[in-house]
């Protein structure tokens, strides 16, 4: 029942007799209960009145998705090309890459709109949600999740979250905006990936799959009367909400035909995992490693990693000296000792990525390489550590069938909005998308091959 519409400040008062449902209601059916969704109907009634080529196609050659964080940012002045276009003049750090200079793009002058919070910023890397400093912050779905959500069912894993020395700071998020714990053992990961369970083992996960697989048929009587009960925008979350549900019985379905099938078998050993948090850039190493047989055996779509060098130590470099915290390095107060520190443990980022794209580049997929096919994001949400600042943020590009070999240059005074990249990394998954987070359209500039 409605309200009757106001005639003025006369007007006699609507009285709803209606029974406020339960926000603890579950329907039930067959020994499972399904939580509901909130709903209009669990509000009192006054509250109520003032509320106004397809990635699918299994013949479609994989597109993947490799997104790395590192969250105190790199020295920008060393980073940054001072020159822009594709003739530009490479700065120390690319020079480590130029073997690739044409397999990537870098870009200058973008951001994050409205991401502020220094060191927080970290999980706004993939998400772009504004203000994560802020005492009321949600957070958002991340661009693998969203990835994830749509062509996960194609392969065994939907989307892998990986970091090195955290296991809490994530850069996948759910679209309820909840954190997915990263993984930051290398060995389990492996398991999980290439190593078959027995088979007493692979029965007890098909049962929970099967249990998962029956809760909407159980609950069907109930479900059915409730929505006869309910007003229409109730019907419509409802129905949204089932059709999600079925859509992770769907998930859950292929989830059993993956358990019935062999894992894939490689040729590499199990990692061994670095004992210490010092060993930071081995444990890179081993991560890239990973990410990229997982790729090679179409394990998963999309990977994350998340580099956490707020919380690392003095890190082990062979052939160098690092006398101090990540973390306080980068806070250099343009001390040359510190900034020559910060230099190295830079330059190793940059080699290990080399070694990562020259890696992709050995896998052969038909015509093309796993370079080719493999869009690889490496940045951070800090502009420059030593200032704190989020804007102007180090963004390398990689891969993944697009005409690289340039550096674009916004305005670094006023941002480009870097969520404009994920639009283009959406496309080139073969998703029809216009709009992610705070983007205005796909990154100007970049262009498919």
């Amino acid at each position: 029942m409605k309200p009757l519409p106001s005639t003025g400040s006369s007007a006699a008062p609507f009285i709803s007799l209606r029974r406020r449902l339960s926000r603890r209601r579950f329907l039930q059916g067959s020994g499972v209960a399904l939580a509901l969704p909130f709903l209009d109907s669990m509000l009192p009634a006054f509250a109520r009145a003032a509320q106004s080529s397809s990635p699918l196609d299994p013949a479609a050659k994989p597109r993947r998705m490799f997104a790395i964080c590192q969250n105190l940012g790199v020295l920008p002045d060393l980073f940054f090309p001072t020159t822009a276009g594709r003739d530009y003049i490479a700065s120390p750090y690319l020079e480590l890459l130029k073997e690739h200079r044409h397999d990537f793009t870098v870009v200058s002058g973008a951001s994050h709109p409205g991401v502020d919070g220094s060191h927080t910023s970290d999980i706004c890397f993939l998400t772009a949600a504004p203000h994560p400093g802020s005492s009321s912050f949600r957070n958002s779905i991340s661009l693998d999740q969203f990835i994830g959500e749509r062509i996960g069912i194609l392969t065994r894993f939907p989307s892998i979250t990986l970091a090195v020395n955290t296991r809490s700071r994530s850069l996948s998020y759910s679209g309820t905006g909840v954190a997915i714990p990263p993984e930051d053992k290398a060995s389990e990961v492996f398991k999980q990936l290439f190593l078959q369970g027995t088979p007493e083992q692979i029965e007890a996960q098909v049962r929970q799959l099967d249990t998962g697989r029956s809760i909407l048929d159980a609950v069907a009587g109930h479900a059915k009367e409730l929505e006869r009960n309910s007003g229409a925008r109730d019907r419509e979350r409802l129905d949204q909400y089932f059709t999600s549900v079925r859509d992770l019985e769907n998930r859950m379905r292929v989830s059993r035909g993956w358990e019935q099938k062999p894992k894939p078998v490689v040729q590499a050993s199990a990692p061994v995992d670095p004992a210490t948090p010092a060993a930071y850039m081995q444990k890179t190493r081993i991560m890239y490693d990973l990410a990229r047989l997982a790729f090679e055996t179409d394990s998963t779509r999309a990977v994350t990693l998340m580099l956490d060098s707020v919380s690392s130590p003095a890190l082990e470099v062979p052939g160098a000296t690092i006398s101090d915290g990540y973390h306080n390095l980068s806070h250099h107060g343009r001390s040359e000792d510190k900034r020559s520190q910060l230099k190295t443990l830079d330059d190793m980022h940059m080699k290990l990525l080399a070694k990562l794209f020259t890696s992709l580049k050995a896998v052969r997929e038909g015509e093309e390489t796993l370079m080719d096919r493999t869009m690889v994001y490496f940045g951070s949400n800090m502009g420059d550590a030593n200032k704190h600042v989020t804007t102007n943020v180090p963004v390398l590009f990689a891969g993944g069938g697009f005409k690289h070999g340039q550096h674009l240059a916004f305005d670094q005074e006023r941002n480009y909005p870097l969520p404009n990249l994920f639009v283009s990394m959406l496309q080139r998954m073969g998703l029809e998308q216009d709009k992610f987070a705070t983007s205005t359209g796909p990154l100007r500039g970049l262009e498919m091959t």
